[in-house]
């Protein structure tokens, strides 16, 4: 099993534990929903990923200057 660790910020964090609730959802099980293919992705979410992937584009673009 992939392991993936999410920096959130409280606000995210706290939308995302209601909507779980609102789902009857563990928090686990309402990211991976978010996540998952043909899902509504959450605009939040969404920028999450983006980031990521920013922040990885960066890494990989540093690591092949050095």
């Amino acid at each position: 099993m992939q392991r993936l660790n999410l920096e959130l910020d409280a606000q995210l964090f706290e939308l995302l534990e209601r909507s779980a609730q609102a789902n009857n959802l563990s928090l686990e099980e309402e990211c991976l929903r978010r996540l998952g293919a043909g899902v509504r992705h959450s605009r939040y979410v969404q920028a999450l990923v983006a980031e990521l992937r920013a922040d990885e584009k960066q890494r990989r673009d540093s690591e092949q200057v050095a």
